[in-house]
């Protein structure tokens, strides 16, 4: 069985492979192909990917390519997770957006939208490379962002092969097992909502349902990412909630934040980027792995302890970085494409969080709307669970999914007939703009930056 990534030369790319290469054996993965067409990322990071595969397992045939045909070409899946324009292009759909007094994020809202203009035709090219060179069969994982909108313009244009992925959810799961002193998988939950915009209205630990006590957990506001809110305000939820609803209930606190700091997370990220990659050009990255390795620990520590730190004003509390090989991690986003496979190819059964179509499980949305849902997984494929009394649920909750949702859908109707007219008024619609003089200002500078990468609209 082949497994290709499309971006493999990202920073990140070292934590992929050891994820991928750690359970290759037992799901039958037998070549795993990293591609970029980055070359020079590619020289540095896809190594750094390659030798942390070798050093876990040299029975993988572990590759790295610039030529995206002959890395999907019999591949079984292909795992998406692509920055069209780089770090410049992210900073300046940030300061566009702040330009307007509107927040900069790169999967919730204005700076989203131009993130899709980019992402979404790319990723086109690889699906119609997928349907002609893969296996008969093949899906594709995407976690390129904004990854709700762009699953849903992807399934809109028929690639019914596709998943969104994110590792936001599972990654709370994780914090809530850390704090139970449990394994990972001892904890299940009910999860509804969009990407970057869901909810759990069930945790559960050894089978015991545990929400409402870990809402009143002192911890959970210290130990895990639910620290961006208020006890009070989760107590009157009722629900834990994604890290990326800060931007949506304060977001005038990221947009002071980051004025008052002079910095975006792009901007910050660039600059550790630009810091590291120079610094890591000049070895020899698989003779001289370890002080590759040492390199990559300092600029990654500064980029990790700095997560939504300039946004919300909360420093970090995490311990220094270390980057183990052989250590036991949550395995992010490559984790839960793994629990997919697992599934569909060893026949266990399981339960996890995807983007994927509605299909009645959210009551208020509609069938074919791209959710993030916790689903049962078996070799039949998925079924998205449908959300308990929904009657009852707080209407901030229930709302807020069903305004960005009427956004989503009208900017995937937007972006795949290139629209200019629909693209504002989705914008306008959308809770963080929320006004239509401003969407035409902001869409109108998103269409002069993109005007390359996107081709005319009409």
């Amino acid at each position: 069985m082949k497994l290709a990534v499309i971006g493999g030369g990202g920073v990140r790319s070292m934590f992929l492979a050891k994820s991928l290469v750690r359970r290759a054996g037992e799901l039958g993965i037998r070549e795993i192909v990293f591609m970029d067409d980055n070359r020079e990322r590619l020289e540095i990071y896809g190594q750094m990917a390659a030798e942390t595969a070798n050093r876990i397992d040299p029975s993988i045939v572990f590759q790295t390519t610039s030529d995206a045909r002959a890395a999907i070409s019999g591949s079984d899946y292909v795992i998406t997770t692509i920055r069209v324009g780089g770090d410049h292009m992210r900073i300046q759909d940030e300061r566009i957006a702040l330009s307007h007094g509107v927040l900069g994020q790169e999967t919730t809202g204005a700076a989203g939208f131009s993130f899709a203009m980019r992402s979404i035709p790319a990723l086109v090219r690889y699906c119609e490379l997928i349907k002609e060179v893969a296996k008969p069969g093949a899906k594709m994982f995407n976690f390129t962002n904004p990854a709700g909108l762009v699953s849903q313009t992807l399934r809109d244009m028929g690639f019914d092969f596709t998943f969104g992925i994110c590792d936001a959810p599972s990654g709370l799961l994780h914090e809530v097992a850390a704090l139970y002193g449990v394994e990972p998988g001892e904890v299940g939950a009910r999860c509804f909502g969009l990407n970057h915009l869901s909810f759990f209205n069930s945790i559960s630990v050894k089978g015991r349902e545990v929400l409402g006590e870990l809402i009143e957990d002192d911890r959970l506001y210290t130990h895990t990412e639910m620290k961006y809110f208020d006890k009070n305000f989760t107590r009157r939820m009722g629900l834990l909630l994604n890290e990326y609803l800060y931007y949506y209930f304060s977001p005038e606190t990221p947009v002071s934040n980051i004025t008052g700091v002079g910095a975006t997370r792009g901007e910050l990220i660039k600059d550790i980027n630009i810091s590291m990659t120079e610094e890591l050009s000049g070895l020899d990255i698989r003779a001289d792995f370890d002080r590759a390795l040492a390199i990559f620990e300092k600029w990654y520590g500064k980029r990790d302890a700095a997560y939504m730190s300039n946004e919300t004003g909360k420093a970090s509390h995490k311990p220094p970085f270390k980057f183990d090989i052989q250590g036991k991690e949550a395995g992010g986003y490559a984790g839960v494409a793994l629990k997919f496979i697992e599934a569909a190819r060893l026949g266990k059964e399981a339960e996890m969080i995807l983007c994927v179509p509605n299909g009645g499980a959210i009551p208020w949305l509609e069938d074919s709307d791209i959710v993030e849902i916790s689903c049962a997984i078996s070799q039949n494929g998925y079924v998205p669970h449908r959300v308990d009394n929904a009657d009852n649920l707080p209407i901030l909750a229930v709302e807020l999914v069903r305004r960005v949702k009427v956004y989503e859908r009208l900017a995937a109707q937007a972006l795949r007939q290139r629209c200019k007219n629909e693209a504002v008024e989705s914008l306008a619609l959308h809770p963080l703009v929320n006004s239509y003089s401003r969407a035409e200002s902001i869409f109108g500078q998103y269409m002069e930056l993109n005007k390359e990468y996107t081709g005319e609209w009409t």
